[in-house]
């Protein structure tokens, strides 16, 4: 990031070239200030137009600028001429008015995306501008790396800023950000804009953010998050995704040197309900979910798991999602998961149901997309009694003839009450599965009884005679 106050004597600027684009011929600046460069392109009406400014405010002198031409002027030699005159005038003016920078050359030179006082200013205005909105509407504030840098960077200079505008004052940043209660933050790879400034490169920390429920962040490395831990006390949704993170303890002991869950009140964060880890590194559930005594939702979808562990000290959790893992074997899930209520382990490797067979709380299960074969692994779940909702499609059992059928002929009298793969039985197919059940009943040589649990008409509508 550039900071052009600490780098006055260590700042360049220079017009190498132009470049012609609807016929409109753009001059293009090259800034350097420090180890951070950076281009912009003006075309010479924008040049101008800045210089009738800072000549009335800011006492530059009228006749250093190159003078406007009406004829001939798309002749190279002319706009060579041209290019070499206003390189001369910036430097000129940037060494005049380099004290004190004025808004005005700042935003003419893009210093308002990539150099540190001039980005909070940006952000003050628009927190000044918008901030009651987005705090009253409790709408996501979606803030750059370069942004959370610069507000780190800010918070460590002793003595406020002087600034004429005070609709750009640093107190609105800090006034809207100790308030909020949502904030994502996307980091990158790639160089920002058209400086050579590295997004996930740089680093930021989180004690400005007092009263934060939710936070997300994609795409950043966690490591070069500090102070996350501050939020222990006020975050109820976290969510870092596409981070690379390998382990649970890089999170929720972001701030411990030594990643050991204990039963220290400070490491508690205490109203954290949903976890969302997906698409990271993940190869474990480690001890130190202990850490989320509230927890009602994890996502772990896109990982590299392979074995529940841990997440039965979790008294709270309802939801689950496992989703594109590496889970080949799923035994005795029960003892793993306690009562939970909905579990998504699609797109794995899983050959049987037998594990599930316990999960009485279950009401919602996807398993799609897996190696289920058999339709005898279907029995294994058919006595779940909450279960409300199956998504079994994806798996090679999907292919049978009169799949749907033969699946929800398992849960006996419940199979109008279940919704396999988001579509409810028809009465068509639950007509069919009482004749199944009357077959069935008849080769086992038992005779239909008409208690209710084996009744036929149970699965005809109310319009239907027996």
């Amino acid at each position: 990031m550039a900071n052009f106050f600490e780098n006055r004597n260590n700042t360049t600027i220079s017009i190498p070239r132009t470049e012609e684009e609807n016929n409109i011929i753009f001059y293009v600046i090259e800034m350097q200030v420090g180890s951070i460069n950076w281009t912009v392109r003006h075309r010479y009406s924008d040049f101008y137009d800045l210089h009738i400014k800072l000549v009335s405010d800011h006492g530059v002198p009228k006749d250093t600028i190159p003078p406007k031409k009406i004829i001939r002027k798309k002749c190279p030699f002319f706009i060579s001429q041209r290019r070499e005159g206003l390189e001369i005038y910036m430097k000129t003016v940037l060494n005049y008015l380099q004290r004190a920078l004025p808004l005005e050359l700042a935003l003419f030179l893009n210093f308002q995306l990539y150099e540190i006082t001039y980005i909070l200013q940006d952000l003050a205005l628009k927190f000044f501008l918008k901030g009651d909105t987005l705090l009253h509407c409790a709408q996501w504030i979606i803030m750059s790396p370069l942004q959370l840098h610069a507000l780190s960077e800010r918070l460590k200079q002793p003595c406020p800023e002087t600034v004429i505008d005070k609709r750009r004052d640093f107190s609105h940043v800090l006034d809207v950000c100790s308030q909020t209660h949502k904030v994502y933050v996307i980091g990158s790879d790639e160089p920002y804009e058209t400086s050579n400034v590295i997004p996930n490169s740089l680093t930021f920390e989180c004690s400005s953010f007092k009263a934060l429920k939710q936070l997300r962040i994609t795409n950043f490395p966690l490591k070069n998050i500090t102070q996350l831990g501050t939020l222990r006390e006020t975050l109820q949704t976290l969510k870092i995704e596409n981070t690379n993170v390998q382990n649970i303890s890089q999170v929720l002991l972001c701030d411990s040197i030594h990643k050991v869950p204990n039963s220290s009140t400070y490491q508690i964060w205490t109203n954290l309900t949903e976890l969302y880890l997906s698409d990271n590194q993940l190869t474990s559930i480690d001890e130190t979910v202990k850490l989320m005594p509230k927890l009602k939702i994890l996502n772990c979808n896109q990982n590299q798991l392979n074995d529940i562990k841990n997440l039965v000290h979790l008294s709270n959790l309802s939801y689950v999602y496992l989703s594109s893992n590496l889970f080949y074997l799923t035994d005795n899930l029960h003892t793993k998961l306690g009562n939970i209520l909905h579990l998504d382990l699609s797109a794995n490797y899983i050959k049987t149901l037998q594990g599930f067979s316990k999960l009485y709380s279950l009401e919602f299960l996807d398993i799609s997309s897996n190696q289920i074969c058999s339709l005898d692994e279907v029995k294994h779940i058919g006595n779940l009694p909450c279960l409300e909702n199956l998504r079994l499609t994806g798996n090679p059992v999907s292919v049978i003839v009169d799949y749907r059928v033969k699946v929800l002929e398992q849960f006996g009298p419940r199979a109008s009450e279940l919704c396999l793969d988001n579509e409810m039985p028809s009465q068509t197919e639950l007509d069919t599965i009482c004749v199944l059940q009357a077959i069935r009943i008849v080769k086992e040589g038992r005779t239909p009884t008409f208690d209710g649990t084996e009744n036929p008409s149970l699965f005809m509508n109310n319009n239907s005679t027996p």
